[in-house]
């Protein structure tokens, strides 16, 4: 049984020592990760925000004698604004931060990011 176990853990090491490992650049991940992940996810955060800021003008119209629904349309068109406002801001700040430092090789807008090597 142990010999069974020991013949099991070498094929086991045997087998990792002789796959293929993929090596990428921290470029390629970094833009992949942009690309695939955080744009898409700013731009269905902004279609959010400005989904919840209709929904509030339409609650506001239709509930134009009830004050209670007048006021949660009121609330849903403010943080609907401020939610729109915060997502131009990233970008704002973003594209500020960049041309302060004088940043190459970034762009936030196609998520794309080729940065020189480094070299201490």
């Amino acid at each position: 049984m142990f010999i069974k176990v020991v013949n099991n853990f070498i094929v086991i090491l045997i087998g990792l020592s002789l796959t293929k490992v993929a090596y990428a650049s921290v470029d390629s991940f970094v833009s992949n990760v942009n690309e695939l992940i955080i744009n898409p996810l700013i731009v269905f955060l902004f279609g959010l925000a400005i989904v919840y800021f209709l929904y509030g003008i339409f609650e506001f119209i239709s509930n134009g004698e009830n004050e209670e629904k007048k006021t949660k349309g009121k609330n849903h068109m403010m943080w609907g604004i401020i939610g729109i406002v915060i997502m131009m801001g990233v970008f704002t700040i973003l594209n500020l931060i960049m041309d302060t430092f004088n940043i190459k090789g970034i762009d936030p807008k196609a998520g794309s990011v080729q940065l020189e090597d480094y070299n201490p």
